[in-house]
């Protein structure tokens, strides 16, 4: 005779220690949530200076965090008090802003999508002249948007004598992409213009710097701090990362070779550049975007 065991419910199974439960994956979202706020400071809001703290004291909790960010397509750059949870996007997360959205947005003529870049790029050298500045964690650098412009300016006038230099033509070919082509664009446009009631041109260099500079504000990486020169603005821990994150590229490394820029207050000083420098500057450069 066959027996058969009595069917009874199974008992539920005790977790194991350091189980990840739906309240902990609740707080590692709300966590990358506040990154996702560049502007909150965690020394202003207690849950996420809070979150940021178990971050750091829970490694489990950490390694949470970070899978919940890599799921979303961000890039996790810091975690610590001065730049809260610093996450930047990869180039195919939903979050992801393109220089070609950002330019469109900003003008009807998609070739300025490449002045823009350069305008970020600009910025970018300005705000961190020297890898010393971008490896110490105390360091703020300072732009103005008529220094930007003036910086870019220059480096326009020594890429326009290396190019009569090596017999290269001149004339700017505003369907050819890249920021070769950018900077002849650049020379040539007015650096204010001005309406008929005597504001600044969107178009305009300036106006373009202007529009970097705010979409940087917006952003969290610049705070504004006047008005002298176009506008002044300090760097944030956020973009001193953003900028540290994109170092290698060519563009900027190249820009910064040209030696046009000191290590300043934002003011359009410039150094002159040495004669015996290798510069091509490459296509698709933009900070801190994606390509288009």
């Amino acid at each position: 005779m066959t027996e058969y065991a009595e069917w009874s419910e199974p008992e539920p199974a005790t977790p194991a220690s350091g189980a990840v439960t739906p309240a902990d994956a609740a707080d590692a979202a709300r966590l990358v949530a506040f990154g996702l706020q560049p502007k909150l400071q965690p020394a202003r809001d207690q849950e996420y200076a809070d979150l940021l703290r178990r971050y750091r004291e829970d490694p489990p909790f950490a390694r949470l965090a970070d899978a919940v960010a890599t799921g979303l397509g961000l890039i996790v750059l810091e975690v610590s008090p001065r730049a809260g949870m610093a996450v930047t996007a990869a180039e195919d997360s939903v979050f992801a802003v393109r220089m070609g959205d950002y330019a469109r947005r900003t003008s009807a003529d998609g070739g300025d999508r490449f002045l823009h870049g350069l305008a970020h790029l600009a910025v970018a050298v300005m705000a961190f002249p020297r890898p010393e500045d971008l490896a110490d964690d105390g360091y703020i650098g300072r732009v103005t948007v008529n220094g930007v412009d003036a910086f870019v300016r220059q480096a326009c006038h020594r890429l326009e004598e290396r190019a009569a230099e090596q017999g290269e033509n001149t004339d700017p070919a505003s369907d050819a992409p890249g920021l070769e082509t950018a900077w002849r664009i650049w020379a040539r446009r007015s650096a204010t213009g001005a309406t008929k009631d005597a504001r600044r041109l969107a178009g305009s260099t300036t106006g373009i710097v202007a529009k970097a500079v705010t979409f940087l504000t917006d952003s969290g990486f610049l705070q504004r701090t006047g008005d002298d020169s176009g506008g002044t603005y300090r760097t944030t821990a956020r973009y001193q990362l953003q900028v540290r994150d994109l170092a290698g590229s060519a563009a900027l490394a190249e820009l910064l070779e040209l030696g046009v820029v000191p290590v300043t207050d934002g003011t359009p000083t410039l150094l002159p550049a040495d004669s015996g420098e290798d510069l091509d500057l490459v296509a698709d450069a933009g900070l801190p975007f994606h390509s288009l």
